[in-house]
Order: structure tokens, then C-alpha cells, then sequence
């Protein structure tokens, strides 16, 4: 099960996703506020941290800047979530080394959309060091599934939202809602979180053929 991180001192916010990455299938973890962060952070290493940036005691870009110092957690996928949208707050935010920005106000497709992809691109690299459990699921997926059905994989762990792979394949948002559907019956998936580990695999052999 994936980890997610949350230092959100919004409750609102914090409760909103928390709660439905928790449906989603993620072990999600909530800090109001630095002290707490710190804490939760060595306890257990999270797959991924969302932050908003005005926090207090310490904001996001310091925070950012923080880990990326530190080898122990210089590599966790890192998305801002928060309502400044101004060009200049992005680009310091990708500046420091963030891995995505989310405005606010975002839907859960958006939300799951992002996190997908970010926690898919990091798990590549970790996957491509481990050729043996790799080849299983490649042949597991291959056998069970269609190209199309890859195909769709694929663009969730690109991080599309179904409303866009739909738009991408140039099919209607039902059929991508019926191949997703069939997919997670097909692999045994219960939730979004174990459907990412699939498009991991969906992405490793499609660079095989690259």
C-alpha cells in the first residue's frame, strides 16, 4: 500500500482528501502544523508528500528546500497543493524542486490523477532495478489484458484524468469508465492505488518497445 503524506493546516482541505485517497486505496497520514510533519515523516517514509505552501511555522518552499538537502528523503515525490496560482509562485515551487502543483479549488479525479503519475514515475526507476519481479507481472499483464486495455494504463499513470484519456483515444468518457472497470476485474485491483502499481508495469513494457 502506497503512503501519503499530507501537511495541509487547513482541516477542510486536510479531511477532504484524506479521506477520499483512504477510498482510493493509500495509507494516508495528516500534520497540521511542522512539529507534527517532522514526526510522521521519521516514523515512516511516505511514497509521496502533498503540501500547501502557507503553513505555519514553516512554509512549503522551506520545507522542500529541507528535504532535498537530506538523502534520506531527497527523492520523495513532492506536489504542492494550494490555492496560489500565480506564475511566479510555480515556477519557485518547481524551482525548489517540486514535482507538481495542484491549485486549488481541484476535483478527486485531478487529485488522483496527480498522484498517480507522480508515484508511477518514481516507482519506474525503482522497478528497473528489479528485473525478476518485474517479468511476472509483465507476463500477467499481457496475458489478461488488451493493447487498449494497456493502452489506458498507461495514460492513468501519466497522470490523465478519465474525462482526458477519453478525449487522448477519442472515445467517450464511458468506454475508458468500461475498460477501467475491466481492468481492475481482470488483475483482481480492489482500488486506485493498486491499479498504479499495474500502470508501472503498463509504462516498463512500453518502453521495451521505445
Amino acid at each position: 500500500m502506497y503512503s501519503i503524506l499530507i501537511f495541509e493546516d487547513d482541516a477542510a482541505s486536510s479531511f477532504y482528501m484524506e479521506s477520499f485517497l483512504e477510498k482510493a486505496g493509500f495509507d494516508v497520514r495528516c500534520a497540521l502544523d511542522g512539529h507534527s510533519l517532522l514526526d510522521l515523516l521519521h516514523n515512516k517514509r511516505p511514497d509521496l508528500i502533498l503540501c500547501d505552501i502557507m503553513m505555519p511555522g514553516v512554509d512549503g518552499y522551506t520545507l522542500l528546500a529541507s528535504l532535498r538537502k537530506e538523502s534520506e528523503f531527497a527523492d520523495i515525490p513532492f506536489i504542492f497543493v494550494t490555492a496560489r496560482v500565480d506564475h511566479a509562485d510555480v515556477r519557485q515551487g518547481m524551482n525548489e524542486g517540486a514535482d507538481d502543483y495542484l491549485p486549488k479549488p481541484f476535483t478527486t479525479d485531478e487529485l488522483l490523477a496527480s498522484v498517480t503519475s507522480r508515484i508511477c514515475r518514481h516507482k519506474i526507476v525503482s522497478a528497473q532495478q528489479s528485473r525478476t519481479s518485474f517479468q511476472k507481472e509483465r507476463a500477467l499483464l499481457i496475458e489478461k489484458t488488451t493493447k487498449r486495455e494497456r493502452e489506458i494504463l498507461l495514460l492513468v499513470g501519466n497522470g490523465s484524468t478519465s474525462r482526458e484519456i477519453a478525449h487522448k483515444l477519442s472515445v467517450c468518457l464511458k468506454t475508458v469508465e468500461r475498460h477501467r472497470e475491466n481492468i481492475m476485474k481482470k488483475l483482481n485491483v480492489p482500488n486506485a492505488a493498486t491499479l498504479a502499481r499495474w500502470a508501472i508495469t503498463a509504462e516498463l513494457i512500453a518502453c521495451e518497445f521505445n
